[in-house]
């Protein structure tokens, strides 16, 4: 059976809600949008600018000490940390400024846990070693390179954020390509 509908039936259905008006005191039609705006702007600038001058508030600064797992090393503290181990040593270089660093530090802990017996885990910080940077052509932060015998391993280089799953990976094939060596 059909349905018959009227014109009439439709027209008092509202598809949309009613539209607000919102009124502003200091607009005026002899006002440009463009010097509404501006002034606007102009006095948010100001204000934030003498919040900030008054506010003795500073900023957090991510720092990339190292836990008790993970031990902070510079150039001259690399030969003997690094080059000198009888273990294998993960090397994981990082910046303050690195957002994919802070991301991948906790995995880089749990590692450091994880592996104690087997691996030894240090940062570097890629601006206060230049040098290091250099001489091992780190171009991407975070950098992860697996050393052994104070040589880096072969295939063990690793640039850019992880994930701990991907960590764990990676690290238990380079551990078992090291052992088999």
């Amino acid at each position: 059976m059909d349905t018959v509908v009227s014109n009439s039936a439709l027209l008092s259905i509202r598809p949309f809600p009613p539209v607000r008006s919102v009124t502003c005191s200091s607009y005026s039609p002899t006002t440009s949008l463009k010097e509404h705006f501006s002034r606007f702007f102009y006095t948010q600038k100001k204000q934030v600018g003498r919040q900030h001058r008054s506010s003795s508030f500073t900023a957090p600064k991510f720092s990339i000490a190292a836990s008790a797992a993970i031990q902070e090393i510079n150039e001259t503290q690399f030969q003997d940390s690094v080059l000198n181990s009888d273990r294998p040593v993960l090397v994981e270089f990082v910046a303050n400024w690195c957002g994919p660093c802070r991301l991948i530090s906790p995995a880089m802990e749990w590692i450091a846990q994880e592996y104690k017996d087997r691996l030894t885990v240090v940062k570097i910080d890629h601006d206060a070693n230049p040098r290091l940077i250099e001489e091992y052509k780190v171009y991407g932060l975070p950098a992860l390179i697996l050393f052994k015998n104070g040589q880096e391993v072969p295939e063990s280089r690793r640039e850019g954020a992880i994930t701990k799953v991907k960590l764990k990976e990676y690290v238990d094939a380079l551990l078992e390509s090291v052992s088999v060596a």
